[in-house]
């Protein structure tokens, strides 16, 4: 469950994060020329807690030995609250799953994780440093439950009014939809649902059909400014909708 006192800053980060309007960072080929904004550096939870409030996520590199990349896309891709499309058979397949929020973060992110899936870039050192966030009330999975067994879900940070999602899985047909869905609603009860940030990191095929848009990465870090002073949704540890 969410840390109910709220999230607990963690010690400062060592390292310095520039302000990266209209900034562009050197690289060898063109998606890093434009995206890849940095590299080194660890990945202790103040690290990233910066490394968000600046507009920059991290990734590893191909093997264990290389340095930790740190990306902020030119074009962030980010689904608008007012905008998730949600299809009738995507509506029909919701009655079946029952949403929960952060009662198995560690068989998600281990589930994200599994080195079968295609395109997997989640290592040992990623599940280590979100799972320190995540016992610090940062990192949150929200999960599709079906028959009482955990059949897909994904996970993210909640900073204020941002949630950076990492990554998702499904066992069953359209669990991790059914999940976003239940995100979104999350967000959205939370008030002030135009503010509000869902980063999704990069638009693909797949998000834009559930309404994933690309925001100019100047426009998007002007939003985060704003959101960053949002107060956390109630299910991720911000204050209950009947507090005083």
């Amino acid at each position: 469950m969410a840390n109910l006192g709220g999230p607990i800053e963690p010690e400062p980060s060592q390292w310095a994060f520039a302000d990266l309007r209209d900034a562009r960072a050197a690289g060898n080929d063109a998606h890093a020329l434009d995206d890849l904004v940095g590299m080194g550096a660890d990945v202790a939870p103040g690290t990233l807690l910066a490394a968000y409030r600046h507009g920059i996520f991290p990734m590893p590199g191909e093997s264990w030995r290389d340095p930790m990349m740190w990306f902020s896309p030119v074009e962030r891709g980010v689904l608008p609250l007012d905008e998730l499309r949600v299809s009738r058979s995507l509506r029909r397949s919701a009655r079946d799953f029952e949403i929960r929020f952060d009662t198995r973060f560690e068989e998600v992110m281990a589930s994200c994780a599994d080195p079968r899936r295609p395109h997997g870039w989640i290592d040992k050192r990623i599940r280590k440093a979100y799972g320190e966030l995540h016992g610090l009330g940062w990192a949150h999975s929200v999960e599709a439950w079906q028959d009482d067994r955990l059949v897909g879900g994904l996970y993210g940070v909640a900073i204020g009014g941002l949630f950076a999602g990492e990554s998702m899985f499904h066992r069953v047909r359209d669990a991790s939809k059914v999940a976003l869905v239940g995100l979104v609603s999350a967000l959205r009860e939370a008030g002030s649902t135009d503010q509000r940030i869902l980063d999704v990191q990069w638009r693909t095929d797949h998000l834009a059909s559930l309404g994933v848009v690309e925001v100019a990465r100047n426009d998007y870090l002007d939003r985060l400014e704003k959101a960053l002073r949002l107060p956390l949704p109630e299910v991720f540890g911000g204050p209950s909708s009947e507090a005083d």
